[in-house]
């Protein structure tokens, strides 16, 4: 899964923070363009549109601008307010309308790809925008209040200024959790609110970060060329302004999730519970995968894939000298080498898995990276998210972050390491974002923006990669591969199950325990994050489905002229792409490859 910093709050809100009165009139005063007579001059328009677009959007989300490597912002927070969510909505319809207003006659495959992604990304906000999904800010995984308690690692302090910055930014967080709790009591009158049990979970999170208090990190790194006067004075203004601001924030916000929001928490699981839910879910499907499938056929390719992938785990196991399934995945499951006897046991499989298919890179890719990655452990106040990836900055001075989770560690298995470690760092997250954000000749909103479908497709489907390099030679970590596949199938029943059919927490719980997909302590966090975050965990599979249906038609269309190589480089080069988008990208690929083939065959 991948969570870029202060990302999640972010994008339910729509971070904004006031602009001055100037770029607000200009930006309310636009008017749609004119179709320009040239192609050149119409380019030169969608362009500036783009331009325009992403420098508004850097100053209206400050921390976007942090964690792309942009610090003009680093001394601010966005602005939470619904007030931000409206301005936001306004920039939204004129946006839209001046990419309409732009002719892409004459325009490169690849100009039209930026227009056609833009104009989609504006008309799914506007669509979407009465259902008000930004009223529901939090989820069972966390909120502003844990992506907050992350600034210390997704900051930079190698100068005074850096950390001056970081203190404006601790001033700024009692002001950024009051207008969350504005959103949550609105939503609290739509009737749009979270899960009962789940926010009664949430105050525990904020206690979490007061304990932990992660605040006040950066004065224990501080750069040995800072002068001891400096030192001291940053020293101090990060102490008061966490004793004085910050944890008292972080106590009032926990009391009011305790006693105004969480007792209008709602008892029904399903999305389609809420104010027009059956669109609300169809929408967040749309978003979330990019597709229009209905959950009736969602549902359908989960079970169909279940059954397929337990058929390979069945030869897998009868492979392996087993009779059958139950007495292999019996002996891999109860077998002593894959329990963890640490947290930081789980960790070091991670990393030697990403070091390990850093080297095998080249047999898979011409385009390679050099970014860096680290390892880390999910916090202890965060601990019913999933391992995720963090993205680093794309100079690599900030690397990317594998987050992984560790908390119950005597319970959870070793088993899915492997194909996790190749899903979120290398060739999976860490590989696709690092390329993507250093793309040239593409509008930056296409650099540093994507969708879970092709995001987590790709990571998903990177995990067979391992298997083609040579990896997986243990069993029980092959079994692992296979079972971290057939847990993004069980994800397409189980979210339909619970926002479609009516499905019990505890309907989720036993499929999810007879599928042997993942540990208990994942199967009881993840079940809370299907509940509150519906359609995401579907990306995965369908993404996965997708650019695997397009790599089997590139074999067999190219036969023995298709590189694999050459393929993923295509796959990676456009960035994040909506499914139908990516599948055009590689039908013109293929196109092309056949055709300099030809070439080659007529010049010889």
């Amino acid at each position: 899964m991948r969570i870029p910093a202060l990302a999640v709050a972010s994008a339910l809100l729509i971070a904004a923070v006031s602009v001055s009165a100037e770029t607000a009139k200009s930006a309310k005063s636009t008017k749609p363009a004119q179709p320009a007579k040239t192609a050149a001059a119409r380019r030169a328009a969608q362009n500036a549109l783009f331009n325009e677009f992403w420098e508004t959007n850097l100053k209206l989300s400050p921390t976007l601008a942090t964690n792309v490597g942009d610090y003009r912002y680093n001394d601010k927070l966005g602005d939470y307010s619904l007030a931000s969510v409206a301005h936001r909505h306004e920039l939204t319809a004129g946006y839209l309308a001046r990419i309409k207003a732009i002719s892409t006659e004459g325009f490169s495959e690849e100009e039209r790809t930026s227009h056609d992604l833009f104009l989609r990304n504006m008309q799914e906000s506007l669509d979407d925008y009465d259902l008000k999904d930004y009223e529901m800010p939090v989820t069972a995984q966390g909120g502003l209040h844990t992506n907050l308690a992350d600034l210390p690692n997704s900051m930079p302090f190698d100068s005074v200024k850096h950390y001056e910055d970081y203190i404006a930014r601790l001033h700024q967080i009692p002001r950024a959790l009051q207008q969350t709790e504005d959103v949550l009591r609105a939503g609290v009158k739509d009737h749009l609110v979270l899960v009962k049990f789940l926010a009664e979970k949430i105050p525990g999170q904020a206690n979490g970060i007061i304990a932990a208090n992660p605040f006040v990190n950066p004065i224990k790194k501080m750069p040995d060329s800072f002068s001891g006067a400096d030192k001291k004075r940053l020293s101090d203004a990060i102490t008061t302004a966490v004793e004085k601001k910050v944890l008292p924030a972080y106590k009032e916000f926990a009391t009011f999730i305790t006693n105004d929001y969480a007792p209008h928490g709602r008892t029904t699981l399903s999305i389609e519970s809420l104010p027009d839910g059956k669109r609300r879910y169809q929408a967040a499907i749309r978003r979330l995968t990019t597709t229009n499938l209905p959950p009736a056929e969602i549902h359908r390719i989960g079970l169909a894939e279940y059954d397929r992938i337990v058929g390979e785990m069945t030869a897998l196991a009868k492979a392996n000298g087993y009779a059958d399934l139950e007495s292999f995945r019996e002996h891999v499951e109860n077998d002593p080498k894959y329990k963890p006897a640490s947290a930081q046991a789980i960790l070091d499989d991670f990393d030697g898995y990403i070091k390990q298919m850093r080297t095998k890179l080249p047999q898979l890719f011409t385009l390679i990276p050099a970014a860096p990655v680290t390892v880390e452990a999910i916090p202890e106040f965060q601990k019913a998210a999933a391992t995720h990836y963090q993205t680093g900055t794309p100079d690599g001075k900030r690397p990317g972050r594998v987050s992984v989770a560790v908390s119950d560690f005597s319970n959870r298995s070793l088993i899915n390491d492997e194909a996790v470690a190749y899903h979120e760092g290398i060739p999976g997250h860490h590989m696709q974002l690092s390329v993507q954000q250093t793309l040239k000749d593409l509008p930056e909103f296409r650099k540093h923006g994507g969708n879970s479908a092709y995001t987590e497709g790709w990571a998903l489907y990177s995990e067979q990669l391992g298997k083609e390099v040579g990896f997986y030679q243990d069993p029980g970590s092959d079994y692992g591969r296979l079972r971290s596949e057939l847990f993004r199938a069980v994800r397409l029943v189980v979210d339909t199950g619970i926002h479609d059919m009516g499905w019990s927490r505890d309907q989720v719980v036993d499929f999810m325990r007879k599928s042997h997909a993942v540990d208990e302590p994942t199967i009881q966090s993840e079940t809370d994050r299907y509940i509150s975050w519906p359609a995401q965990a579907c990306s995965y599979k369908l993404g996965q489905l997708k650019i695997r249906e397009l790599r089997n038609r590139a074999t067999q269309e190219l036969g023995a002229g298709f590189d694999v190589r050459k393929f993923h480089d295509a796959v990676l080069a456009g960035g994040s792409l909506p499914l139908d988008l990516l599948d055009g990208r590689i039908t013109r690929w293929i196109a092309a490859q056949k055709a300099d083939a030809q070439k080659s065959a007529a010049a010889r």
